[in-house]
């Protein structure tokens, strides 16, 4: 074998492992399943999302004392948008998007990030479990997918 052939076949390989990486790395812009705890490792930086035409900026939600701060906030999508929330907190809580079945845990030097597609329509409540746990009415947000 001369060398020419010995350093098309090293090309050849790495190529493939190349490709091979590329997709068994996770899709971050397939959303989020299921009930799940906060992961920061899951979720997109919150400096830059991701610019495609079914993409839209990032909520940013404020809770204080377990409360959102300027009350319940409407966040409207189109039904197949990808949704980017961001919740932080004063304290230690954990935020639950009804309907997307989608949980998080909030601290004060770690904000819950949510991120998915909107693919079902309808009107869905944000809430606190920390005030869901208190008897309160827990709902931080709503989010309305038409």
């Amino acid at each position: 074998m001369s060398n020419g052939q010995r350093a098309g076949l090293i090309a050849l390989a790495v190529a493939i492992a190349a490709v091979a990486f590329a997709l068994a790395s996770p899709d971050d812009d397939k959303g989020d399943s299921g009930k799940t705890s906060a992961d920061p490792t899951t979720s997109e930086p919150s400096s830059s999302p991701t610019a495609t035409t079914d993409s839209r900026p990032e909520e940013r939600l404020q809770l204080q004392a377990h409360r959102p701060t300027g009350g319940v906030r409407r966040i409207q999508a189109q039904k197949g948008e990808f949704v980017r929330l961001v919740v932080e907190s004063d304290a230690p809580d954990e935020v639950h998007l009804h309907g997307y079945d989608i949980t998080r845990e909030v601290r004060p030097s770690e904000p819950a990030r949510f991120s998915f597609r909107a693919e079902h329509e309808g009107v869905f409540d944000l809430e606190s479990h920390k005030l869901e746990d208190q008897g309160r009415d827990a709902v931080i947000a709503r989010l309305v997918v038409q």
